[in-house]
């Protein structure tokens, strides 16, 4: 199938909420960059047949900062990383309602609350709990998503009960490979995270990072398991290797590369939210724009522990696209649905939550 017969048989089905084949999503990842714009063009439109011009801003709290017993090998949190990082235990309640009304400010819809560790204790639920009330007492229409690790019996329920709309727990990366990047827990306990997160009525959140050093096939699974779950929003991460870390020689993404795994996602997965999320500044730089023909829903300012660009850029960036922010009045899903070393591009996040400087927003 030639590259035009191809694209339209990718509109086709997406705009019919019908998956393409693995063949095809991987003949979308082996595009050439001269054909680009084309692929680009092509997912363009069943984004906006799904989502229109709209993008849907999302703001990060990051309520507990390193110190994490888990071994992720792709995060600056994780057990025994030297990442120079901030490291804080959890914000009082005031302090994490103070952070997420800057986002709210800057136009956010929805606020994540993540907490570094393996999963909640029962008493750090009744603290996201807290923090959720503050929030909502301030921002009654913002949507608040949790995203506390490994959630044991009965946490989801009781979240769900505390105001939460949503929560956050990433497949990351292929089954067959998820034991290369992570060992103190399985795939498995993820997929059952996401399970319970359905179970008790938040709307799931799942997606994955990619510059890993996974292969093309790895891409295409993940993202085929992703619309097994069926979460409302995908976020696409992209690596950012940070020192300290065992993955920080991983700097092999093109902003090219960037632009076909999300253009790949938006076909398997047409009519969900796709974020593009974690490492946009890093590795799409100037190609970002682009990005947005693509997913209808970024992140704004900073990210965990790493800075994003300002919120300011993201505002002006968006309008000159041609795209327009989500309004808190506006749902987000489609009624039926009602988810080379370039170490100088990472900088630590120094500022915002935990910290007495103001946040990027």
């Amino acid at each position: 199938m030639d590259l035009s017969a191809l694209l339209n048989t990718l509109v086709d089905k997406g705009l019919r909420r019908e998956p393409p084949t693995r063949e095809e999503a991987l003949a979308v990842l082996a595009t050439s960059d001269d054909d680009l714009l084309d692929v680009v063009a092509a997912a363009g439109k069943v984004r906006r047949h799904w989502f229109g011009r709209r993008v849907k801003l999302n703001y990060l709290v990051n309520l507990k900062s390193g110190l994490c017993p888990e071994d992720c090998s792709y995060c600056s949190q994780r057990l025994g990383s030297g990442a120079e990082i901030l490291k804080y235990t959890w914000l009082k309640p005031d302090q994490a309602s103070e952070a997420a009304a800057a986002g709210v400010a800057g136009g956010a819809k929805r606020v994540c609350l993540v907490a570094s560790g393996r999963g909640p204790a029962d008493r750090d639920v009744d603290r996201v709990s807290e923090t959720i009330a503050a929030i909502k007492e301030r921002h009654q229409d913002v949507e608040v998503c949790a995203c506390l690790g490994l959630l044991s019996e009965g946490q989801a329920e009781r979240l769900r009960e505390a105001g939460a709309d949503a929560y956050n727990h990433n497949l990351n990366t292929s089954e067959a490979t998820y034991g290369d990047i992570t060992t103190t827990h399985t795939y498995a306990d993820r997929v059952n995270t996401v399970h319970k997160a359905h179970a008790a009525g938040l709307s799931a959140c799942s997606g994955l990072i990619a510059g890993m050093g996974e292969s093309d096939e790895d891409l295409v699974d993940v993202v085929f398991s992703l619309r097994e779950l069926d979460p409302d929003s995908v976020p696409v991460n992209f690596l950012i290797p940070m020192e300290g870390t065992p993955l920080a020689a991983e700097w092999h993404l093109t902003p090219q590369r960037c632009l076909r795994i999300l253009a790949m996602t938006r076909f398997v997965c047409p009519d969900v939210e796709v974020r593009v999320a974690g490492g946009r500044e890093v590795h799409l730089r100037t190609l970002q724009p682009l990005a947005l023909h693509l997913a209808n829903s970024v992140f704004l300012g900073d990210y965990l522990t790493s800075e994003g660009q300002a919120g300011r850029a993201d505002l002006e960036m968006i309008a000159d696209a041609g795209f327009e922010v989500e309004g808190a009045g506006e749902a987000t899903l489609p009624e039926h649905r009602a988810g080379g070393e370039r170490t100088d591009l990472v900088a630590v996040r120094r500022r915002g939550a935990g910290t007495d400087l103001a946040p990027n927003a």
